[in-house]
């Protein structure tokens, strides 16, 4: 399994990617979520300028947030800038659209986008909102068409497990395992977590800031696939849910969605105070180095080729540095 890691876009995510590079990660992802992070596309230009050989790329890009030229001519840069170092993965909007108020893209739109994205990258003409277009760029202004980069795609279920399997090139996990993963020979899984001293309580203060962001996105994730009551049936989901209530309807995704995957923000902290913490070996890949490990194992024989790792808390390389050491074991 190969080990790579992945950064909320910030504005030290350059320096961090290129710290990961130091420490032998192999790639490096950063977020599409514009409402809370600097842009994608201008951190990963800053990542490559600062590296030599990691891995880069979006993970993911929500298609609904930029026009196909505009996303095929960033992909474009990036890998005239880090040569054979591409990767761009593309999901149907999590946080990237529901902190903004928005459900989910369909993957009717999803397939459409994919297929205008890679024909525009081959250098084709192809049809978008009823125009033809084409990239053309000239000499120096980009490189030759075809720009080959590989393409995965974010899918839990069937819908997308069909557009995965016609027009990507591996399956973006997260969250949770999908049925069909073992169909896939590239299979990057983004994880939280933290490893955890022998003996270290799981509400330690290292717990809450290393691991409570990931360790939060059970109740984000329970609110919008299940709604209120699947948040009341988690440990500290009633405290958490009195908090949301608090928030005018019409605005409550954006209490909902703070501090998404960087801190917990009130809600969560309610919830871990009244015992959610008891579920953090649970949701993240927490533990202790040997717990850590064995989870990474049990992932390994599940079908996932690639871990990702995205550090959490105040002392990024040292988190870096506590999971390469679990996970190299």
């Amino acid at each position: 399994m190969e080990i790579a890691c992945a950064f909320p876009t910030a504005l030290d995510s350059p320096d961090n990617i290129a710290l990961a590079e130091r420490l032998g990660y192999t790639r490096a992802w950063v977020y599409d979520t514009p409402q809370q992070s600097p842009d994608v596309w201008m951190t990963l230009a800053l990542a490559a300028q600062r590296t030599e050989r990691i891995g880069l790329g979006p993970g993911v890009l929500v298609p609904s947030l930029r026009h196909p030229m505009t996303n095929a001519a960033a992909t474009a840069t990036l890998a005239a800038l880090a040569p054979g170092r591409v990767s761009v993965a593309f999901g149907t909007g999590f946080t990237g659209r529901r902190a903004m108020g928005y459900r989910a893209i369909s993957w009717s739109y999803m397939d459409s986008y994919l297929r205008a994205y890679r024909g525009l990258l081959r250098g084709e003409v192809v049809e978008w909102e009823g125009k033809q277009m084409r990239m053309l760029h000239p000499g120096g202004h980009a490189p030759a068409r075809p720009v080959d980069v590989p393409i995965l795609i974010s899918a839990l279920g069937p819908k997308g497990h069909k557009v995965a399997s016609q027009l990507g090139d591996g399956l973006y996990a997260t969250l949770q395992l999908p049925e069909f993963m073992s169909e896939y020979s590239w299979v990057p899984y983004l994880a939280w977590g933290t490893v955890l001293d022998e003996g270290e309580a799981q509400n330690s203060e290292h717990a809450r800031t290393a691991g409570g962001p990931g360790w939060a996105l059970a109740y984000h994730g329970a609110y919008e696939f299940g709604g209120p009551d699947a948040v009341r049936e988690l440990p500290g989901g009633p405290e958490w849910m009195d908090v949301v209530d608090k928030t005018p309807s019409e605005r409550r995704h954006l209490a909902v969605h703070a501090g998404h995957c960087v801190e917990l923000n009130e809600a969560d902290q309610a919830a871990w105070d009244a015992g959610g913490h008891s579920i953090l070996r649970d949701v993240t890949i927490s533990g202790t180095r040997e717990q850590v490990r064995r989870n990474l194992d049990d992932l390994a024989s599940h079908g996932v080729t690639e871990i990702v790792f995205q550090p959490c808390g105040p002392d990024i390389r040292a988190e870096l540095e506590r999971f390469l050491d679990a996970a190299s074991s």
